[in-house]
C-alpha cells in the first residue's frame, strides 16, 4: 500500500515563508554592513611620499580655529581673528570660517542661514528670518555680531550694545577684510566653506576665487562646501584651488579605504577630507582611513573636536588637522611649541 503524499503548502504560506527568508537575509546583510562601517579599523599609521602640503608628519597635527574660535570669541568677527592672533597662550595654524553672499555681492563671514542667531538682526530689521542675500553690506554694518556670544562663565558681555557702542571688531565682517588683516600678520592657512547653494553658491565661488587670486592666496586656502553643485563648479572652473570633499566623495573614499581598493592617480578629485570621526553611523576616525587617504595624496582633518581625549586619539592615529572651537585647549593638548 502506497504512503500518501503530504499536502503541498498553499501559495499564501509559500509567500509568507519567502518573505520571512528575505527579511532574515536582509537583516543579516544590514547587520553585517553596520558592523563593517562601525568597526575600529586601526592599522599602524604610515608615512607616504606626498605633494600635498596639508599632509603633515605623523604626530604633527595642525590646529584649525573653527569659526575663528567660537567658544573663545564671538564667531566670525574681527575680534575672533584678533583674539587668536594676539593670544599669548596659544597658537593656531588655520582659520576656518564660512561665507555667504550679500545683495551687493560681498562675501560676509556667517555660518548660519540667517543673521538672527548671532546678531540683533530681528530687533534691528523688525522681523525674523533675515538672510544676507536680502541686504547690502552697508545695511548690515550696524548689527552687533556679538549679541548672543557667551563666555566661559556663561556671561553675555556684548549683549545689548547698539549704535556707536558696538566696537568695529564686532560688526559684520567680509572675507576680504578678514584675509587682509590676517595676511598683514602672516603665517596662517585658511579653510573657507561656501554655505550658499544654487546660483548664490556659484556666485560666491566666483567672488571667492577672485579675492584669493588677487591676494595670491590660492595655495593657502582649502575651499569646502556641502553643496555638490558648488563643488563641481569649482572643479570645472577653478581646478587650481585646493578643495575638500563633499559628502558622497567622502563616503566613497571611506568604503574604498575599508577594502584598501587600489585607485589610479588622480581618481579622487579633492585634496582634503574634512569629516567628523564618529558623528554619523560610519566610524571615520580610523588610521586605516587616514593611511588610505595619505596613500592617495589626500590630507585628513576632523571636525568639530573639542574633547581632549578625542584630540589625543586622533593625533595618535595620524590625523593632519583638528578643527576645534577651543584652539587654546587644542594647542595645549596637541603639543605647544
Amino acid at each position: 500500500m502506497k504512503k500518501a503524499k503530504g499536502k503541498k503548502p498553499s501559495l499564501i504560506i509559500r509567500i509568507i515563508r519567502g518573505i520571512v527568508v528575505f527579511l532574515v537575509v536582509l537583516a543579516v546583510l544590514v547587520f553585517g554592513l553596520y558592523k563593517l562601517i562601525t568597526y575600529q579599523w586601526q592599522d599602524e599609521p604610515k608615512s607616504y611620499e606626498t605633494t600635498n602640503q596639508y599632509i603633515t608628519e605623523l604626530g604633527d597635527t595642525m590646529i584649525l580655529a573653527h569659526r575663528a574660535g567660537r567658544r573663545l570669541f564671538p564667531q566670525g568677527t574681527m575680534m575672533a581673528f584678533e583674539g587668536c592672533i594676539n593670544s599669548k597662550t596659544f597658537k593656531t595654524d588655520f582659520f576656518e570660517f564660512d561665507v555667504r553672499v550679500t545683495k551687493d555681492e560681498k562675501l560676509i563671514i556667517l555660518h548660519d542661514d540667517t543673521l538672527d542667531e548671532v546678531s540683533n538682526a530681528t530687533e534691528y530689521f523688525g522681523k525674523a528670518e533675515n538672510y544676507p542675500k536680502d541686504y547690502t553690506y552697508k545695511e548690515l554694518y550696524d548689527l552687533n555680531m556679538g549679541e548672543f556670544f557667551k563666555d566661559a562663565d556663561g556671561e553675555m558681555p556684548y549683549n545689548g550694545l547698539r549704535g556707536d557702542e558696538i566696537p568695529d571688531n564686532l560688526r559684520v565682517l567680509t572675507a576680504e577684510d578678514a584675509l587682509t588683516y590676517v595676511e598683514s600678520i602672516g603665517g596662517y592657512y585658511y579653510s573657507i566653506e561656501i554655505k550658499d547653494s544654487g546660483e548664490a553658491g556659484l556666485k560666491a565661488a566666483d567672488i571667492l576665487y577672485g579675492i584669493l587670486s588677487d591676494m595670491n592666496l590660492l595655495d593657502k586656502v582649502i575651499v569646502a562646501s556641502f553643496n555638490k553643485e558648488v563643488i563641481l563648479y569649482l572643479e570645472e572652473n577653478y581646478p587650481d584651488l585646493y578643495r575638500s570633499a563633499y559628502n558622497m566623495e567622502a563616503a566613497k573614499l571611506f568604503i574604498d579605504s575599508i577594502f584598501n581598493i587600489d585607485r589610479h592617480e588622480g581618481y579622487y578629485k579633492f585634496d582634503v577630507l574634512q569629516v567628523p570621526p564618529d558623528k554619523y553611523i560610519a566610524n571615520m576616525g580610523t588610521s586605516r582611513l587616514i593611511n588610505y587617504a595619505h596613500k592617495n595624496n589626500i590630507a585628513v582633518q576632523y571636525w568639530t573636536i573639542n574633547d581632549t581625549e578625542k584630540m589625543k586619539f586622533l593625533q595618535s592615529i595620524g590625523t593632519d588637522g583638528i578643527i576645534t572651537d577651543v584652539p587654546d585647549i587644542a594647542y595645549e593638548v596637541l603639543g605647544a611649541e
